[in-house]
């Protein structure tokens, strides 16, 4: 029997210390039931919060598309004044901008970094876009990890979550998709009523 397993015997773990014997194994770190809970609270929060913004993007991206359907091909030109942006263009805007910030703010790559959109686009070109767009917004939802969707960036001059970025996000989309409904009845579409949120 070997002195170390001889003195655990004879005199406990307790005494080891005495003569400089060493227990081997490390002692595992001690998690409270407490702080167990909350780590387990935090991670449901964090996948409510995810489901939550997910499901906010899904309906932004419905309402998006059946604004940008509605627009005959011919009129994506169109535009109020001259200063104006045109159909086409308010989107592209939407595009070019969310990912930017959404990119810009979270480390995220930004899919349109490398990528020149052309100022006028087609119908089907827009859809496709704007398709990209959002499949980008819902892939960065689940890839972020509770840590950074909860860590601040800076917006507008302010020093907001990542997870109210999203939101403010979808607040410009919301502009622009207003704008685009005066769009549609200037030019003599009328615009499908409420449908949903």
């Amino acid at each position: 029997m070997n002195r170390s397993r001889f003195l655990k015997n004879m005199f406990g773990l307790g005494l080891l210390s005495i003569w400089g014997c060493k227990n081997e194994s490390p002692k595992p770190k001690f998690i409270s039931k407490n702080e167990e809970n909350q780590n387990l609270e935090l991670q449901t929060d964090i996948a409510l919060l995810k489901q939550e913004l997910a499901d906010a993007w899904n309906r932004s991206e419905r309402m998006t598309l059946i604004n940008v359907e509605q627009m005959p091909s011919e009129s994506f030109t169109f535009k109020y004044t001259d200063d104006a942006m045109t159909f086409a263009e308010q989107w592209r805007h939407c595009v070019i901008y969310t990912c930017g910030q959404l990119s810009g703010e979270t480390g995220l790559k930004n899919p349109y970094s490398k990528v020149k959109l052309p100022v006028q686009m087609t119908k089907d070109h827009v859809i496709k876009e704007l398709k990209n767009m959002y499949s980008f917004i819902q892939k960065s939802i689940e890839e972020l990890s509770g840590e950074k969707l909860l860590a601040n960036c800076y917006f507008a001059g302010q020093s907001i979550p990542v997870w109210r970025l999203f939101y403010a996000l979808e607040n410009h989309i919301i502009h622009h998709r207003g704008q685009c409904v005066v769009y549609l009845r200037l030019n003599g579409v009328v615009p499908k009523g409420f449908y949903g949120w």
